[in-house]
């Protein structure tokens, strides 16, 4: 039977306080959650002095099985440990060949295998036997629609706090690539003034890294929810003279999500704000007011419809039954369904 699956916050914790497993397996889709860890490994595991004899780092494209059990298994020398770091091990054929010393691992080794962009065969023994003596990590993607939310988290770490407007702009230009995002919200972060309680704001975001605070995917869904329809072609249109900063592709999510809620509000028994909130699982009670103005401005079937009209335009942007419709086009076809 597996373990009950690890966190990247329990993982880096136990690190911290260093209580280390003798195998990490680090393998999934976002490099940026198994980097993190590994640095924190070395880090922790070995002070300075100790790492010249006791740190060996080898890649998988010059590695193979039987040279990472021959530095698994040395014994540290004037440590408590060693620490021994295999990167780009996906690139290892052998690697099920690991699988005996993940069974019995060295006590005095801890053990990284970064296994990047893809993940071990949970149903062989190598994935097991680790799961079993050490760390098994998944690391996925984070997704488009939980980028607001996640940056929230990640600037609250860190004792700084952040407009959901901000929040919103720069997910939606960043994406969720989460290495270029920390080093923006670092940027960000860099800039606010010692003195005062720090806070991002999208004035701040509009200065520093070129996303405007007034024609935006945030923006857009206000002027959409309240049935704005003079600061929704107007939005549309910078996104046409835009459309680098600005990809359908990053539009028609935000939409999605919002009116995949906006059902579920329509069919919650309890459409207070505080009831909302609870039901789509909301950080703040003030998110829930864009739910309250969609349940008075879209019936429960124009929103089933629009849902399905959202999946359509995702279709023609990306060449499904359209030989001539832009972006723009499809954009603007979709507004005029939502607000007439």
């Amino acid at each position: 039977m597996a373990k009950t699956a690890h966190t990247f916050e329990s993982i880096c914790k136990d690190i911290t306080a260093k209580k280390f497993k003798p195998v990490y397996v680090l393998m999934g889709d976002e490099p940026y959650f198994m980097d993190q860890i590994t640095e924190l490994i070395i880090e922790h595991a070995l002070s300075d002095t100790e790492r010249d004899f006791n740190q060996t780092v080898m890649y998988g494209a010059d590695a193979d099985a039987a040279k990472i059990l021959n530095a698994a298994r040395r014994f540290p020398m004037m440590a408590e440990r060693q620490l021994v770091i295999v990167r780009e091990a996906q690139l290892i054929r052998d690697i099920e060949l690991l699988s005996n010393y993940a069974k019995k691992p060295q006590a005095t080794t801890v053990l990284v295998i970064n296994y990047k962009y893809k993940t071990l065969d949970r149903r062989r023994t190598l994935a097991a036997a680790v799961d079993a003596n050490g760390i098994l990590f998944e690391s996925q993607k984070v997704p488009d629609y939980k980028m607001p939310a996640f940056i929230t988290s990640f600037l609250q770490g860190r004792s700084v706090t952040i407009d959901p407007k901000a929040a919103q702009m720069l997910a939606d230009f960043l994406g969720n690539d989460l290495s270029r995002l920390v080093k923006e919200l670092d940027k960000l972060s860099i800039l606010l003034p010692e003195n005062t309680p720090k806070r991002i704001t999208p004035e701040l975001v509009e200065k520093n890294i070129g996303i405007s605070k007034d024609f935006n995917n945030f923006e857009l869904l206000k002027a959409v929810t309240s049935k704005d329809v003079l600061k929704a072609n107007r939005i549309a249109q910078y996104f046409e003279k835009n459309p680098k900063n600005n990809p359908i592709q990053a539009t028609l999510p935000v939409l999605f999500n919002y009116f995949s809620n906006l059902l579920i509000c329509h069919y919650s028994t309890d459409r207070s704000e505080s009831g909302l909130t609870a039901a789509l699982g909301l950080r703040n009670p003030y998110q829930a007011k864009d739910y309250m103005a969609g349940l008075r401005n879209y019936t429960a079937m124009k929103v089933f419809n629009l849902i399905s009209d959202i999946r359509t335009t995702d279709a023609r942007s990306k060449g499904v039954e359209n030989t001539s419709a832009t972006d723009a086009d499809l954009l603007k076809e979709l507004l005029y369904k939502m607000m007439h």
